[in-house]
């Protein structure tokens, strides 16, 4: 009976080793973060956005086509802007900027890759 007992731990063991890696693994798959879109450096933002303590201020932006968007990143946490539609996606930084010009109208939606509750909208609405 203790020679059974001693396999079951074993098997129960070896089941749970490959349950972790078996889950490692799907996590290894699945898609991580776009690739970043090189800022807009040279162009003049209408609007600033200041990224710190685990918010966007202003959250929600309006904006005419053809104008842009700054994002200042300011204090010790790291974070980024990352465009549901991927037309925009920064870095992971803790202070610096980003600018992105938006030329078409149209409502874009982002988030922080690792804080999903930091959440912002650009609204580009023709005049």
């Amino acid at each position: 009976m203790t020679h059974d007992i001693s396999r079951r731990r074993l098997l129960s063991g070896a089941a749970s080793v490959f349950g972790i890696g078996a889950t490692a693994l799907l996590v290894g798959c699945a898609p991580g973060k776009p690739e970043p879109v090189p800022s807009d450096d040279d162009v003049k933002a209408v609007v600033t956005v200041t990224v710190s303590d685990n918010t966007y201020d202003p959250a929600e932006v309006e904006i005419a086509p053809g104008q842009a968007v700054r994002w200042e990143f300011v204090g010790p946490n790291e974070h980024d802007v990352v465009a549901e539609d991927r037309s925009f996606v920064t870095e992971l930084v803790t202070e610096g900027s980003y600018t992105h010009r938006f030329s078409k109208a149209g409502e874009f939606n982002y988030i922080c890759s690792i804080h999903p509750e930091m959440r912002g909208v650009v609204r580009v609405v023709a005049p």
